[in-house]
């Protein structure tokens, strides 16, 4: 008798911080794992890794902003089994430094949204027919900046704001899915430094305290909606 493959994870912004700390969480617990960058040698670093552990993984460096890219990382999903848990986790900061609405530039915002938006929605389209099959998992990694007004925050807020409102109404209108809106927090990773130039920002948690939170999350699989690391960390302490 065969036995089942492992579930497949497809996690995109892997090469370093969030991503790689939830590549390295899932591999732990058996999962299969596409993930991508758009550094190649830092995301074949990763791959090499967890590979290393005995995971089963496909690097596809690119921009997910790109429709080919998009759909090469979901055929890489389809060879390994099809996805059951899509980690919409890559984006960008937008332009720094983090300029005031009063003169942000329109083509800095629009090409904001068309990576944390519309980049994402792309990729979620590309992956529901499996996502579907295995009643899977949609993570739509976000940020406090989506809920709250921060000086200088206003292209990256605005971005993760509409694919908060996509990932909402998605899991309206796909309810044998499981689509979370993952809020992890501050974190000590590289985007946050880049927005925050100069400063010193090792008060951060490291991004791997995270990790628990989004197991438990597609672990115990409660109903849609948007969810706090901090909060779920503070549900298993209690």
């Amino acid at each position: 008798m065969s036995l089942s493959p492992p579930p497949t994870a497809l996690i995109t912004g892997a090469s370093e911080g969030l991503g790689r700390a939830l590549a390295r969480g899932l591999a732990v617990v058996g999962w299969q794992l596409v993930i991508d960058a758009r550094r190649p040698a830092p995301l074949d670093a990763v791959a090499r890794e967890l590979r290393a552990g005995g995971t089963t993984v496909e690097a596809v460096p690119g921009d997910v902003a790109d429709p080919a890219h998009r759909a090469a990382l979901v055929a890489a999903a389809e060879e390994l089994g099809g996805t059951d848990l899509l980690l919409a986790n890559a984006g960008t900061l937008g332009p720094t430094p983090l300029p005031p609405v009063a003169t942000l530039s329109l083509d800095d915002l629009e090409r904001t949204l068309a990576v944390n938006t519309v980049a994402q929605v792309g990729l979620i389209q590309g992956a529901l027919p499996s996502l579907r099959a295995r009643r899977g998992t949609v993570v739509a990694v976000t940020s406090d900046a989506a809920v709250e007004g921060f000086e200088g925050w206003g292209a990256y807020g605005a971005s993760k704001a509409a694919f908060e409102q996509v990932a909402h109404v998605l899991g309206a209108e796909e309810p044998q899915l499981a689509v979370y809106r993952f809020d992890p927090g501050d974190m000590r990773t590289q985007m946050h430094q880049d927005a925050f130039a100069g400063e010193d920002i090792s008060d951060r948690p490291d991004p791997t305290t995270v990790v628990p939170a989004l197991l438990r999350l597609i672990t115990e699989r409660p109903a849609s909606g948007r969810y706090r690391a901090s909060e779920l960390a503070a549900e298993v302490q209690a």
